[in-house]
């Protein structure tokens, strides 16, 4: 059964979407909330599958089998717990070193579910370090048919037991022929400019902080320009791996809102950095070091080096994938 997921994130602290080595992202988050409990064989079922229960009345057990000995430590009203963590036990806590099988029960059916095979969570979006979302989509296989809310509640709570700055809004059931990336045919985002002399504070990780006043009239002459069917090379980051820089831009439009600037860009697809470098050009282009006009010869340059600075990731944010 393949599920299809609407996540929020805050990217302050996250290394992107994609699954990293060397720290947490957003899919490491995702993968790591689903691959607690998978079904031990197509005939077990659990609580999230039991359709007569109410939102309201989810009892869920934990059980934990220390491995090689049987032995099993509950744990109540709660979805998940982590390998190695606190154990409860005849009333007593104790920390546990030993490896543990982790088992789940539904209360009082004793119906198990056990770690299987690993999940993979495919995503509409690869966003980079310290880049937002409010609507990234994502999908991933599951072998039982479960109710929708209730995954979504149960890998929330995984998500907040975790600390994650990340949340599912929404769960849904879809085809197996549907792919959160390829099957997707529009995607927006959303760049915010707090345009003011002082600092950002309550938002410092959520805009990007420009002092200097920008004529919004310029920048949106030299928006312009990049309306349309275009070699996006000038705004192409040197790692991007995107087999052609050629996109059709369908939307770019600078909105004042209070003392926020804020650039709404659609199109089916996008190049590597193409959204923040477009951005540093045109606030190039508002701050007067670079004309409106500039911005053509730029697009015709080709040439990464041609355009303006890459805006910082902390503005950025994926709001909207379309199918």
């Amino acid at each position: 059964m393949r599920y299809k997921i609407t996540i929020e994130y805050d990217g302050t602290s996250l290394l992107g979407w994609q699954e990293q080595l060397d720290g947490p992202s957003v899919q490491d988050y995702l993968q790591k909330a689903l691959n607690c409990f998978t079904p031990v064989n197509d005939t077990d079922t659990c609580s999230l599958n039991n359709k007569e229960k109410s939102e309201e009345d989810f009892p869920i057990q934990e059980l934990y089998e220390e491995a090689g000995t049987g032995r099993r430590l509950q744990k109540t009203d709660a979805f998940f717990n982590n390998d190695f963590s606190e154990a409860y036990a005849g009333g007593s806590t104790e920390r546990r070193t030993a490896a543990y099988i982790d088992v789940r029960e539904d209360a009082g059916t004793g119906r198990r579910l056990q770690k299987t095979d690993k999940i993979i969570v495919s995503g509409a979006g690869r966003t980079d370090a310290g880049v937002h979302a409010t609507a990234q989509v994502a999908h991933f296989d599951l072998k039982e048919d479960l109710v929708d809310w209730k995954l979504r509640e149960a890998i929330n709570a995984r998500l907040r037991e975790m600390e994650a700055p990340v949340s599912v809004i929404a769960v849904e059931k879809v085809g197996n022929d549907f792919h959160a990336r390829f099957s997707a045919r529009g995607r927006g985002y959303l760049y915010r400019i707090l345009n003011r002399r002082a600092p950002a504070v309550l938002e410092k990780n959520r805009v990007w902080w420009v002092p200097v006043p920008l004529d919004v009239e310029k920048m949106r002459e030299g928006a312009g320009y990049l309306i349309g069917h275009h070699d996006f090379s000038s705004f192409r980051a040197a790692a991007c791996q995107a087999k052609s820089p050629v996109k059709t831009l369908d939307r770019l439009d600078i909105e004042v809102r209070g003392e926020e600037i804020h650039f709404i860009v659609e199109a089916r697809s996008f190049l590597h950095h193409q959204v923040r470098n477009m951005v540093g050009t045109l606030k190039m282009v508002g701050d007067g070091h670079l004309h409106p006009e500039d911005v053509k010869r730029i697009l015709e340059a080709k040439n990464r080096a041609a355009a303006g600075v890459n805006a910082p990731a902390c503005g950025l944010y994926l709001t909207k994938v379309v199918y």
